[in-house]
């Protein structure tokens, strides 16, 4: 049967990543993620797992990076400042196809910023934090509850697509307390990375049939002897200088996410059916955004929620397709304008775009939103 419980966002997020099967985190602590090492500590050694604090961040990454490499399902937990120092080795693990979850509770910034506040300031350093044309996917909970299933969702699709994936949380869910239903084990799906089966030393372990993705390997210690380096390689993982090899790796790298968006973008949509209006929002803000389609709904105002959930790739077809019911759309988010650029860039002159933000490390409210709506409705929903 499934389990009730009081549970905080970052609790969640870790028992979450221990029911995927996570049994590494390595992390250095910062706010406001911090109660995930902490937690990660305690309920690590309980399952079989290894915990351990690192010096720093790039040291926690990279020692993710490794333990994943040997097999184990790994994961760490970080905020913005020490998301900017994990840059470097995140492109490195998806350069070397290394599966692994890397959580981000946003905080006010830039720099050390407000590290008690929240914001949702990473939105576009998740995806262009590190150099190169590179793959990325990146999840956003808005929920306790959600923050539990969508960690699993996180790490089943680290696994299936050879890559790290980054979970964006904020401090809203973070330190957010709720009364969530747990779901029954038995009814988890977890994903399991794809393994080879071939023995003996440097085989062509980066090798792709046609038409597929994503390489089978062993991890180190099964058997399998390869190399694996940041540098552009061929399928045996050593370094290439050939143009025609680094355009075919970078390009599979890039295809493996870019032609598979129906099986990773999800979107949640509320009261959209008839909606003149959309408020587009993620994370934490869609808390207040929820509150306010309920009060404008009351008052008789067509609006609607459209809350990406997975965040990177951008789910621009999904919001194109209600372009045409839509008047107006607005975009509420706790930065200056992130998001913004991509819901404009889908939508493009078709619709006009309001924008509500924030980045004084205040919560933005339902009467904020509402009378945004009304100020827009004042000037006639011009931009």
């Amino acid at each position: 049967m499934s389990k009730a419980v009081l549970m905080q966002g970052n609790e969640a997020a870790v028992e979450g990543a221990i029911a995927a099967g996570m049994r590494f985190f390595a992390g250095y602590p910062i706010t406001p993620s911090t109660e995930i090492a902490e937690q990660s500590a305690v309920r690590l050694p309980q399952v079989g797992g290894k915990f351990i604090q690192m010096e720093d961040e790039l040291a926690s990454i990279a020692a993710v990076l490794g333990a994943s490499a040997a097999g184990l399902k790994a994961m760490t937990a970080t905020s913005g400042p020490g998301f900017s120092l994990m840059q470097e080795n995140l492109g490195y693990g998806m350069m070397a196809e290394i599966p692994c979850v890397v959580v981000d509770v946003q905080r006010a910034g830039p720099s050390t910023g407000l590290a008690t506040s929240p914001a949702q300031g990473d939105y576009m350093q998740a995806r262009w934090g590190t150099h190169g044309d590179h793959p990325v996917i990146a999840l956003s909970p808005s929920s306790v509850l959600e923050t539990y299933t969508l960690i699993i969702r996180a790490f089943n699709l680290a696994e299936k697509y050879r890559t790290p994936v980054l979970f964006l949380m904020d401090e809203i869910v973070g330190h957010m307390r709720e009364g969530v239903e747990l779901p029954r084990p038995s009814d988890l799906i977890i994903n399991q990375r794809k393994m080879s089966f071939h023995d003996g030393a440097n085989k062509q372990c980066y090798y792709v049939p046609e038409g597929q993705y994503v390489p089978a390997m062993k991890p180190f210690g099964h058997g399998e002897r390869y190399n694996i380096t940041g540098n552009a390689h061929d399928e045996s993982g050593f370094p290439t200088n050939s143009s025609e090899i680094a355009g075919k790796l970078v390009t599979r790298l890039l295809d493996k996410v870019e032609k598979n968006t129906g099986d990773i973008v999800r979107v949640e949509e509320y009261a959209m059916d008839d909606a003149e209006t959309a408020i587009v929002c993620f994370g934490g803000t869609a808390r207040a955004v929820m509150d306010a389609v309920l009060e404008a709904r009351a008052a008789g105002k067509r609006v609607g929620m459209f809350r990406p959930v997975t965040v990177w790739p951008f789910p621009a077809g999904q919001l194109r397709a209600r372009l045409p019911q839509l008047k107006r759309l607005l975009m509420v988010e706790h930065n200056h304008g992130q998001m913004l650029l991509e819901v404009q860039r889908a939508v493009g002159r078709e619709k006009p775009v309001d924008f509500l933000g924030r980045v004084d490390g205040t919560v933005i409210s339902p009467r904020d939103i509402l009378d945004k709506l009304n100020e827009m409705e004042e000037n006639g929903y011009a931009q």
